[in-house]
């Protein structure tokens, strides 16, 4: 791998994987879109495929973290932090072109319904409670990181690219069983990224782009991927 094809993965497969994330929820939220009402489960399917589509997409060409806790628990793992920036900057860029995409793809139902609208591009905790919410996500973060470490560990799964559809199939039940509090981001770019489009949208109605909480869904899936990261590795290293 080199460092342009690493950046160009990342910066794709994470636009994959938030165009199909943040199109999934206003396909649920907007009116006048066909799947309106869908609920919970087509949103935790929704972000599920965008998973497996995204990374099987940057998975020849960088690995296929397109989520900078990923990048951060593996490297922590591993000791070699030294693709980390590249892959955290792609990341958040590709972030920001999926949100963008969403918003062009869902344009009409944009302008046919109310805000706010903040809840399409990024999370929002049912109970805002700083301390509860951080735990949420760092505990659903870190058991992404163990199901991303096992899948790694398996050189037949790798191989076969079936380590993909495995750890896309944890982040559907990650955000069945996980995921209600806070919506799940579980990953910092797929949720500052689409934060930034909102704040920059010119949405009539959008609300507030909530960045007193934003630190919330960077921080929490940081630290949570670097303590399954690492955890998952060293388990697998007494192996």
């Amino acid at each position: 791998m080199t460092t342009t094809t690493i950046f160009f993965g990342e910066l794709f497969g994470t636009a994959i994987l938030v165009l199909f994330g943040c199109g999934v929820v206003a396909a649920h939220v907007l009116n006048k879109s066909k799947a309106h009402g869908g609920g919970w489960v087509l949103i935790t399917f929704g972000w599920g495929f965008g998973v497996m589509a995204g990374a099987y997409f940057a998975l020849p060409l960088s690995g296929g973290h397109i989520n900078p806790a990923v990048t951060f628990g593996l490297a922590a793992a591993e000791g070699d932090w030294s693709t980390v920036p590249v892959r955290v900057l792609a990341q958040l860029l590709g972030g920001i072109i999926g949100a963008a995409l969403a918003w062009l793809t869902y344009y009409s139902q944009f302008k046919h319904s109310d805000g706010p609208f903040l809840g399409i591009f990024s999370t929002e905790p049912e109970v805002r409670s700083p301390g509860p919410n951080f735990l949420t996500e760092f505990i659903a973060t870190a058991a992404l990181l163990f199901v991303v470490t096992a899948t790694g560990q398996n050189q037949e799964l790798a191989l076969s690219g079936m380590g993909v559809l495995i750890v896309a199939l944890g982040v559907v039940g990650i955000g069945m069983s996980l995921g209600a509090p806070t919506g799940y981001a579980i990953n910092p770019a797929r949720d500052l990224g689409p934060r930034i489009v909102h704040q920059l949208l010119p949405l009539k109605g959008k609300g507030g782009s909530d960045w007193g909480y934003s630190w919330i869904p960077v921080v929490g899936p940081l630290a949570g991927g670097v303590v399954g990261g690492v955890l998952g590795g060293w388990v697998y290293g007494l192996m």
